[in-house]
């Protein structure tokens, strides 16, 4: 029985509970037609010595000399037409008057008649002449109120236990009926219980329990168990930490969306849709997920059909996650570094430009035209490094913007840089980090140059100022306004998803796709959104939209922000 499975040892167990149940059932049916048989004969006996006992010519002849003279035939008479055994007419003393063998005329009654001589009238079982039987014993009172004589009538037991046994089938029937549905009723339930338990033994059940939940928190992954619903059933450690979920699960399923995930993430757990190495964030963190159904095992090599396997019945869905923070960041600060390298390539192909003029003019004998160019060209290349370096005090953004600029001549665009609000003229660094604001700055104007591609004068316009809020906290401020054709109210909140890109908003790009400029089309916005979490600061999005107005973006970073600060 050790290497039975649980089903089958709940299928054998309930069957020996419903073979008891029944046998039980049976033999109480059984006593319960005894007792009505014997109930319902005495009834009857009780009803005939009544009607007897109750008849004036018993009385007559009992009072008669001598008495009871032609009793007999009156008695034979009435067990006839009734069918009873027995009916004895007695005098108090119990000598006979009558019965069903002549020869025991005359002779003591066997039985109990003290009850019957007090006036009252009885039933009883008792062994008389004729074997065992049911019988009935009647007080004949006189006029004055007296017992003048006793009627018995009776039946013999082996007659009471033929109408019992007339009963038996119908209790066969019932006991067999119980049997057969407690025994299918076992059966499926056996069934249903082999089918979901694979037919596994109750220990093996048990280790497999123990190795999958220990497995389950030992994963440095997070893991996360959904029901067909869409709702949480089981999570481990890791995905609590990367998610901010309570460490107690609770005992209900809880909604994803009731959990305080962002939206996107939300959706997925709930909708229960396959995903393979999507990205989303998650407060600070960036996540890499994976989710693919569950589905019921099927019978083992069972094919129906045509030789089809069966399709398999969907349970719900597992997920995991994988932090991509750290190596996000590091997407980030090489993204940083690629915008500075475009810049400076630019720069690099502006620059060879004039000196190619300034060669010409030297070699034409022209020193003093060649002079002014190069101090015009100086002072006009200087001038916005030294403003940005003066107002904020970062050289890299100095640089950075210096390059845009570069650029936005070469794609003809307009690149408006307002710093009149960035800060003073002594150049105090603002305390942040500078490949962050690179990251900010650089996508979100690299954004806008894309998104006046095609406009008839293409514009864009930044600027850089230090506000106050209400509470007097200081903050840096970075906008980015463009006359592009804005973005669609629908899709605001995707272009912060990574592979979310408005060239085809119908197109969510794997991570890494690139665009026709070889840069990684759909990952700057999720970007900037990161950083500006990283530095605690808040994000703003108009989508424009209205003529020679496209998309604003505006980021208010606060400086310094203290270390560990809950974001």
């Amino acid at each position: 029985m050790q290497k039975w499975s649980l089903a089958s040892r709940l299928l054998v167990g309930q069957l020996v509970f419903i073979v008891c149940f029944s046998a039980g059932l049976s033999w109480t049916l059984y006593q319960q037609a005894e007792r009505h048989s014997f109930e319902e004969t005495a009834d009857m006996m009780l009803a005939v010595a009544g009607t007897a006992a109750a008849d004036p010519l018993v009385l007559e002849s009992v009072t008669a000399n001598p008495p009871g003279a032609n009793l007999q035939p009156y008695a034979e008479d009435v067990m006839g037409a009734s069918g009873i055994d027995f009916l004895t007419v007695m005098a108090p003393d119990r000598t006979r008057f009558t019965h069903r063998n002549e020869d025991q005329i005359g002779k003591p009654y066997l039985g109990s008649v003290e009850r019957a001589l007090s006036g009252e009238s009885f039933t009883e079982t008792y062994a008389g002449t004729l074997g065992p039987s049911v019988r009935a014993v009647v007080p004949v009172l006189g006029t004055d109120g007296e017992v003048k004589a006793l009627v018995a009538a009776g039946i013999t037991v082996d007659r009471v236990a033929v109408a019992r046994n007339a009963e038996l089938p119908t209790v066969f029937l019932i006991s067999v009926a119980a049997l057969a549905s407690g025994t299918l009723a076992a059966y499926v339930l056996s069934r249903y219980l082999r089918r979901t338990t694979l037919d596994r033994r109750p220990d093996e059940l048990l280790r497999m329990f123990a190795f999958y939940d220990s497995a389950l928190h030992s994963l440095r992954e997070g893991v996360l168990l959904l029901n067909r619903d869409g709702d949480l059933v089981l999570y481990n450690d890791r995905a609590a930490a990367l998610l901010g979920l309570p460490a107690e699960r609770g005992d209900r399923p809880r909604n994803p969306r009731e959990l305080g995930l962002p939206l996107p993430l939300a959706e997925l757990l709930s909708g229960g849709r396959t995903a393979e190495d999507e990205f989303h964030f998650a407060s600070e963190r960036i996540l890499v997920v994976n989710q693919s159904p569950v589905l019921a095992p099927t019978s083992k090599g069972i094919l129906r059909g045509s030789g089809r396997t069966a399709p398999a019945k969907r349970i719900g869905t597992v997920t995991t996650l994988r932090d991509h923070t750290d190596i996000e960041a590091l997407t980030g600060e090489l993204q940083s570094m690629h915008t500075l390298t475009e810049a400076l390539q630019a720069q690099t192909h502006e620059h060879a430009n004039r000196l190619h003029t300034l060669v010409s003019l030297i070699e034409l004998n022209r020193p003093e035209d060649a002079l002014a160019f190069a101090t015009r060209d100086l002072e006009q290349s200087q001038q916005l490094a030294d403003n940005v370096v003066a107002a904020v005090g970062e050289p890299a953004l100095a640089a950075l913007l210096t390059g845009k600029a570069v650029q936005a001549r070469e794609r003809g665009i307009s690149l408006l840089i307002d710093l009149s609000a960035a800060g003073s003229e002594t150049g105090t660094p603002l305390g942040l980090d500078p490949s962050e604001l690179v990251t900010i700055a650089g996508n979100l104007i690299d954004n806008a140059f894309d998104a006046v591609s095609g406009a008839e004068a293409p514009t864009v316009s930044t600027r850089f100022a230090l506000v106050e809020d209400d509470g007097g906290t200081a903050g840096f401020e970075i906008t980015v306004q463009d006359n592009g054709p804005g973005i669609p109210e629908l899709s605001t909140e995707q272009v912060f998803h990574q592979g979310f890109s408005t060239k085809d908003p119908k197109v969510l790009l794997p991570s890494g796709a690139g665009g026709a400029s070889g840069t990684g089309r759909g990952i700057g916005l999720p970007l900037v959104r990161q950083a500006v979490l990283r530095l605690n600061g808040t994000l703003r999005l108009d989508p424009g939209g209205q003529p020679g107005r496209g998309a604003c973006f505006t980021v208010l970073l606060p400086l310094a922000v203290a270390a560990g600060h809950e974001r």
